[in-house]
C-alpha cells in the first residue's frame, strides 16, 4: 500500500471517484475465481492456444508487465486506478505479477488457493476497514479471522496442512501492512506468503 493511500481517502484518489472505487473493488474480488480457472480449466485453455499451462501463466506475466510499462511510458490511469498510478507500477500489474508466480511456483493448489484468495478477500476487507475509521487494531484482529478462515477452508477442501495454515494466515495479513512507495500490497500480499511456502513445503511433506 502507497504513501498515498494512507494519507488520503482511496475514493478521492480513484479516477472515476466512487464509481472507479468500486471497479477496483470487484475487480479485486472476482481474483477469487483465478484458481479455479487454473486448475479446473486451465490445461484446457492452454491447449487451446498451443501452449504448456506453465507457458500461458508466464505469456500473461509477460502481456501485463509490457502493457505496464506502456502505460507508465504514457503517463496515464485508467478507470479505477488511483491517480499516483500515473507514475508508478499500478495495483493491477502487481497483483497480475504476483498471482502468475504463485501459480507457476506453488506446489500445488492446497497453497495457490488460500494465497490468492486471501489477496482477492483480504486486501479490500482491510481497505474498507480503514476507510470505515477502523481503529489499526481493529483490522488487525478483524482481517486475521478473515483470513484464517480461509486458510482453514483449504485446510478442510484442499488438504492444506493445518500447522502451515495456522502460521501462513497472519503472516498473510501483516504481509499487507508494509508501507512501500512502489510496492504494492498486491505483491507483498502474495510473495511473502509464497517464499514462506516455498520454505516450508518439505517440512509439510516430511510430517504428512
Amino acid at each position: 500500500m502507497s504513501e498515498q493511500v494512507e494519507m488520503t481517502n482511496p475514493v478521492e484518489t480513484s479516477v472515476g471517484g466512487m464509481k472507479g472505487h468500486i471497479l477496483r473493488r470487484t475487480i479485486h474480488l472476482s481474483m477469487v475465481l483465478i484458481p479455479y480457472a487454473y486448475f479446473a480449466h486451465g490445461e484446457t485453455v492452454a491447449e487451446t492456444v498451443g501452449l504448456t499451462l506453465e507457458q500461458a501463466v508466464a505469456c500473461v506475466i509477460l502481456i501485463a508487465l509490457v502493457a505496464e510499462a506502456i502505460r507508465l511510458k504514457l503517463g496515464i490511469t485508467i478507470f479505477g486506478q488511483r491517480d499516483y498510478e500515473a507514475k508508478q507500477i499500478s495495483a493491477l500489474a502487481w497483483g497480475a505479477v504476483g498471482v502468475g508466480l504463485v501459480l507457476l511456483l506453488a506446489p500445488h493448489e492446497a497453497y495457490a488457493w488460500p494465497i490468492i484468495v486471501s489477496l482477492s478477500l483480504g486486501d479490500p476487507f482491510m481497505g474498507e476497514l480503514r476507510r470505515k475509521d477502523f481503529t489499526d487494531r481493529q483490522v488487525m484482529i478483524y482481517a486475521t479471522t478473515l483470513i484464517m478462515a480461509i486458510w482453514l477452508a483449504c485446510w478442510w477442501q484442499f488438504d492444506t496442512p493445518l500447522w502451515v495454515a495456522i502460521i501462513a494466515a497472519p503472516i498473510s495479513m501483516i504481509s499487507e501492512w508494509p508501507r512501500l512507495r512502489f510496492i504494492d500490497d498486491n505483491a507483498t500480499m502474495v510473495l511473502i506468503p509464497l517464499a514462506l511456502i516455498l520454505i516450508l513445503e518439505p517440512f509439510a511433506q516430511v510430517m504428512v
